[in-house]
């Protein structure tokens, strides 16, 4: 016997009909065929099957839903051990990624290889990554310890696996990506510039952003679609922006950035704009600025303390040691994503993410190579979830147009669909590597770790094998994806990313939130 169980009335009808039609897809096929009578026979105790038992019924489920409802009717998580075989087969990978990573960095980013995990020099653990304790990971990070690799974690909770650890109270990581973005951005780019050449040719740092008036000030107005010849603008005209701030619920900063006239209209840099979103300050430029990393103002050091409870001083020696360490390595540091106590995860990956935008370490965030995949949030929204009546537009910021006014999620999420978003139909067979509920309803056959699955998951190899017999073919590996190629990108430029006060890092203190944001279904551009 192996180590697989299925639903113990599951295999006894899968025998009864497998007794009298000795195709094991057809088989499936008159088992499910009635799935009044089938789902109503499911759902007792799960008893132990031989592995290669358990791969034949597996592999028929998925040959038989593939060949006659679409193999995007087949579904993994990304971590399940069939997401391969299943990626490969074209059915829907999703994934629990956050889209932060695909906006800054682009769609085809897969993450670092498993050398360069030994490589690094610098390694944040950020958020709960005590799990990773217990990954195949974990080797390399042991072998990086043994070259002088130097291991931070942050998180709600104190860790062995690490040097040092800072704890941030939950919900509150944003905050401290702020602040060390602050850092970096005075101390490493106006004090003296080690990464400007990589801002130039990498980043969209150089890119013109046109202005337009709101009120007594100007506010983003989108790309202009073309760089500047520097960084920023400064030493010319200046006018007063007004940027979004959430710490005090939704507000207004008031703050400079230096402008040039182009055919009538205003315009900066992307680099101008960041500088003031974190409240860096310069000479002569208008508005409200911070004195000093000990000031109380967005987004300095002594502010984020407020909020996570770790030291400014503390805060600052790390984004110091990332900063030295990334221009002595050539961009050898590491951020490792964990899951984030906030429903606002999106905006503080986004914040984590800038650090490595800034230090040249594009390539050291440190997700799970995968491709592309079907966010798992949006996908059970649309199939598992009945509608929710929360108002997105609750979550807009104080200047914003109404684009979301009296709009639910699922509503937000069927326009992205329509207007392109990628989306996979309800799945018939799914298989999961922890408990997600709620499920979507018409699952025939669902393949996970607990007793609430029909079958646990057999060998992937096994299984692999019987698809590639049972189909005529050979399966296809998981294509995987390519690295990242283009600019990196700070601001990502859409209308909803601008009605939210997202376009630019930005920090969300913890809240209830609504389950899905319009944020979260922005895609990267392309050909920009």
């Amino acid at each position: 016997m192996g180590g697989s169980q299925v639903n113990q009335a599951l295999v006894r009808l899968y025998f009864e009909v497998r007794h009298g039609v000795r195709d094991p897809v057809a088989a499936w096929a008159k088992l499910t065929g009635n799935s009044q009578v089938y789902r109503a026979r499911r759902g007792e105790r799960r008893v132990p099957l031989d592995d290669a038992t358990a791969a034949e019924l597996a592999a028929a489920a998925i040959v038989h839903t593939a060949s006659e409802h679409g193999a995007d009717r087949v579904a993994a998580l990304a971590t399940s051990p069939l997401a391969g075989l299943v990626g490969g087969l074209g059915g829907a990978l999703l994934t629990e990624h956050p889209c932060a990573s695909e906006q800054v960095l682009g769609p085809r980013f897969t993450g670092p290889g498993a050398d360069d995990w030994a490589r690094a020099a610098y390694v944040l653990l950020w958020g709960e990554n005590n799990r990773l304790a217990r990954t195949a990971d974990t080797p390399w990070v042991i072998a990086g310890r043994y070259k002088g690799q130097k291991v931070v974690a942050i998180g709600t909770h104190p860790t062995r696996l690490s040097d040092e650890t800072l704890v941030v109270r939950p919900g509150t990581d944003g905050a401290l990506a702020m602040a060390m973005g602050h850092v970096l951005l005075k101390e490493f780019f106006l004090d003296r510039p080690p990464f400007a050449a990589h801002a130039m040719e990498r980043t969209d740092l150089p890119f013109l952003v046109r202005l337009r008036e709101r009120e007594d000030a100007y506010v983003p107005g989108g790309l202009l679609g073309r760089t500047c010849d520097r960084l920023s603008l400064y030493g010319g005209e200046a006018v007063q922006v007004l940027l979004p701030r959430f710490d005090f619920g939704p507000g207004v900063l008031r703050r400079g950035v230096p402008v040039v006239r182009d055919g009538g209209e205003l315009v900066t840099t992307v680099f101008d704009l960041l500088l003031a979103a974190y409240g860096v300050a310069r000479d002569g430029l208008p508005g409200v600025w911070p004195q000093g990393y000990a000031d109380r103002e967005p987004y300095t050091p002594g502010w984020q303390e407020i909020y996570t409870g770790v030291a400014a001083s503390r805060t600052v020696k790390t984004a110091r040691e990332l900063g030295v360490t990334a221009e002595k390595t050539g961009g050898r540091c590491m951020i490792v994503p964990g899951r984030l106590e906030t429903p606002h995860a999106d905006t503080a990956y986004r914040a984590m993410l800038a650090l490595l935008v800034l230090t040249g370490c594009g390539s050291g965030w440190a997700q799970p190579a995968g491709g592309e995949g079907i966010p798992l949030v949006p996908y059970l929204c649309l199939h598992a979830c009945g509608e929710d009546r929360a108002d997105v537009g609750a979550l807009s910021w104080a200047l914003c147009e109404g684009l979301f006014a009296r709009r639910t999620s699922r509503s937000v999420l069927l326009e992205a669909v329509r207007d392109g978003w990628p989306m996979a139909p309800s799945p018939r067979v799914l298989a999961i590597s922890r408990p997600i509920y709620p499920l979507p309803p018409e699952v025939d056959l669902l393949i996970g770790p607990d007793e609430q699955c029909d079958l646990a998951p057999p060998d992937a190899e096994l299984v692999a094998e019987a698809v590639a017999r049972l189909a005529g073919r050979t399966a296809r590996a998981d294509p995987g994806g390519t690295p990242a190629d283009g600019r990196m990108r700070l601001m990502v430029d859409h209308a909803w990313m601008h009605e939210y006060g997202e376009a630019l890092p930005t920090y969300r203190p913890p809240g209830l939130g609504v389950q899905l944001k319009p944020t979260q279904l922005v895609r990267p551009f392309t050909g920009r």
